[in-house]
């Protein structure tokens, strides 16, 4: 990933489009709305001008290349993190939550820097065996400072927050490794918002039934089982991002988006719900936190990323 591999590569030339083209396309449909048909498009229009944002910087950092990605998906993971830390209140505990943001970094590192023994790019073995290794260094916290008082709690969340928002979404950062590393971080970024979307419409549209009313009240099965299928279809509409994939992968990516992407929302939504705040931040206006818009990937990034890596080893 280099500049000059983004402008000689066709996948990333079609995103490219693909997402510019559907950015002049929103803006349009929602002037006509507020302009032409004077609709109350205020909310959306806030959303909108999130996408603004967040889109083009996207673009800019896989444009830039592989060093540049990693450190932008490890920096969504600190602030992701932050968030989980003051919504949970672990911020309270600086040991706890220092070491958690120690162990992000370097899985940004192992990313980035070469396998000693193979030379091949990121140090795979340690990146996949490092929770083992920060899981003991939180354990070993508590028995430093010779507390027991509260602490399996701190202990708890902290595993949790690491895990979940270090290690499984930093497999985007290791993702850049790829041989297809356009093809695999493009469509995986693509498809999980993509699905966020359907959920949405679907739901709007056809919702009747609620998915889990005590977690997310606004999410239908309605709702999850459009997402699903547009979810199914679209390994088949960007085939290109991997044209290498058999009929059976193309299967496994849509249950992998389609599911593992609501899933990874739903997973945060329980978090909130259990703390009880609607938004895990305000860094984005209109979409929340950085936890709010990168929920989905959570689950989703880490599963495609060993499904591929299983048939195509970094391909």
């Amino acid at each position: 990933m280099s500049p000059e591999a983004a402008l000689a590569s066709s996948i990333f030339r079609i995103y490219a489009s693909i997402v510019l083209g559907l950015l002049i396309l929103a803006g349009v449909v929602l002037a006509v709305c507020r302009w032409g048909f004077h609709k109350d498009v205020e909310h959306a229009w806030k959303a909108y001008r999130g996408w603004l944002v967040m889109a083009p910087t996207v673009l800019l950092c896989l444009f830039l290349g592989r060093h540049v990605s990693i450190a932008f998906f490890t920096l969504l993971s600190m602030f992701g993190f932050k968030e989980y830390a003051r919504a949970t209140r672990l911020d309270d505990d600086g040991w706890m939550t220092g070491a958690v943001y120690l162990a992000i970094l370097a899985v940004g590192i192992l990313s980035a820097i070469p396998d000693p023994t193979t030379g091949a790019r990121g140090w795979y073995g340690l990146f996949i065996a490092v929770p083992v290794f920060v899981v003991a260094v939180l354990m070993f916290i508590p028995i430093l400072r010779n507390r027991a008082s509260g602490q399996l709690r701190n202990l708890a969340l902290a595993i949790l927050g690491f895990i979940y928002i270090g290690w499984m979404f930093g497999h985007l950062s290791f993702m850049t490794n790829a041989t297809n590393a356009y093809g695999y971080l493009f469509y995986v970024l693509f498809a999980v918002e993509l699905n966020d979307v359907a959920a949405f419409t679907f739901g709007r549209l056809f919702g009747r039934h609620p998915l889990r009313s005590n977690i997310s009240p606004n999410k239908t099965w309605e709702g999850a089982l459009g997402a699903l299928g547009v979810s199914m279809l679209l390994p088949w509409v960007l085939h290109f991002s991997f044209d290498y994939f058999q009929p059976l992968q193309c299967i496994l990516t849509g249950l992998i988006i389609g599911i593992g992407g609501q899933l990874g929302d739903l997973s945060i939504s329980l978090i909130k719900r259990d703390v009880g705040v609607k938004d895990m931040g305000t860094a984005i206006r209109g979409h929340g936190g950085i936890l709010d818009r990168i929920d989905s990937l959570m689950c989703a990034a880490p599963l495609f990323f060993h499904m591929a890596g299983y048939y195509f080893w970094m391909q």
